[in-house]
């Protein structure tokens, strides 16, 4: 593995803001500084040729050379995860073999974290600095940079498992919904034993998994689409179904809805410049051009990880708006955000009581820091300019 430092990696307003974020809990840090790392996995049987050397060190705008913590400085290296491949890693590897360097297999990326100190960090003080320099759910921190030989580590495929449901039972499904993390509810685990029950075979765990993650609330709206019962009486919609009430009720203008991955409204004609496949020359074709909006709900991994949350959100969006009908082409975004009360420091509200969050959650104050950029980010970046959005706050005690 080849391993290049490159550029500062946080603007000096970024360091600013993060170690203010740093002292308030860890009051003896007394500077930030942070530089890209490079790691490029090779062909175990090529010596990277010093064209290519060069080529890779032009791209990535670094070099090898060395870079060291100081005394009073602590190192935190924070990378993806291992076992994953970054969005980052999977453009970059791209761009870099099209460049000419064939020997590379992956490009990956990392950050590392200078933290300087007026006394030696505990290691408690270690982890909660830890806290602010990276997102848990998709990446992870080292402390030395010979760990990170983990990041094209290449375990071997495992064979299937089975859940023997036909002689454990309903109770070998519970345990396998436990060690596996696949949050089935009980309703679910009952259908899943009836079922695997009358096929007389036991499941694997790639069945669970994906029926885990397919029947999910985030992929199924559960929730929204769940019969509501008030002091006994069954209500004659869902929450889904008084959404698509008002289709239901006024139709008129409305091409398609409900029915594929955006809804099409109808649209003016006009004149596209577009190239005629025959001859290969560009000209005007008059035409109705139909107006597609899509909505993407990404709650739950927003509330994990604000920015990629949002951020994928909006690529979610995009992704459906051009697997609709023959597909279609990405004018504009928005972003909107719902979230509790922010309980912001320093201007608590009366009205704002704060009920605690679960720990794995972001607070509504990070969601609304963080998650607008992402989702803005995403859209401007590939082109589809975030215009507007909208946020509110809103909490009641029932």
């Amino acid at each position: 593995m080849l391993q290049l430092i490159g550029r500062p990696a946080f603007s000096a307003f970024r360091l600013e803001k993060l170690l203010n974020s740093i002292q308030a809990e860890v009051p003896v840090v007394t500077a930030v500084r942070t530089e890209f790392r490079y790691f490029i996995e090779i062909d175990d049987e090529c010596i990277l040729p010093s064209a290519e050397h060069q080529i890779l060190e032009t791209l990535l705008e670094a070099e090898a050379r060395e870079s060291e913590a100081k005394d009073n400085e602590s190192f935190f290296l924070v990378t993806p995860r291992p076992g994953t491949i970054s969005p980052w890693s999977s453009k970059a590897t791209d761009i870099t073999i099209n460049s000419g360097v064939k020997n590379v297999e992956r490009v990956e990326r990392g950050v590392a974290f200078f933290v300087e100190s007026s006394e030696t960090l505990s290691q408690h003080q270690k982890n909660r600095v830890a806290s602010f320099l990276h997102d848990r759910m998709i990446e992870t921190v080292f402390e030395s940079v010979d760990e990170t030989d983990r990041l094209f580590m290449h375990g071997e495929s495992r064979s299937l498992v089975s859940v023997d449901i036909l002689n454990g039972g309903r109770e070998a499904l519970v345990l396998a919904n436990q060690q596996m993390g696949l949050a089935l509810a009980e309703d679910e685990i009952d259908y899943l034993f009836e079922n695997f029950t009358l096929l007389d075979r036991n499941p694997n765990d790639i069945e669970l998994m994906m029926f885990a993650q397919a029947n999910s609330e985030h992929c199924r709206h559960k929730i929204f689409r769940a019969d509501w019962i008030i002091d006994g009486e069954t209500q004659p919609h869902t929450l889904f179904n008084m959404i698509r009430n008002t289709h239901d009720l006024h139709p008129e203008g409305v091409v398609k809805a409900y029915s594929d991955n955006s809804s099409v409204i109808e649209g003016p004609r006009s004149h596209r410049f577009q190239v005629d496949m025959a001859t290969g020359h560009y000209h005007y074709e008059g035409e109705v051009q139909h107006i597609l909006m899509k909505v993407e709900t990404h709650n739950h991994p927003t509330a994990i990880s604000p920015f990629p949350g949002a951020s994928t959100g909006a690529g979610g969006e995009i992704r459906d708006e051009g697997a609709t009908g023959r597909g279609s082409k990405p004018k504009a975004g928005l972003t909107g955000f719902s979230v509790s009360n922010l309980e912001i420091p320093g201007f608590e509200q009366p009205w704002e009581t704060p009920y605690g969050k679960p720990a794995r959650m972001a607070s509504a104050r990070e969601i609304m820091i963080d998650g607008p950029l992402g989702g803005a980010a995403f859209n401007n970046e590939f082109g589809r300019p975030n215009l507007c959005g909208y946020f509110r706050t809103y909490e009641v005690q029932v």
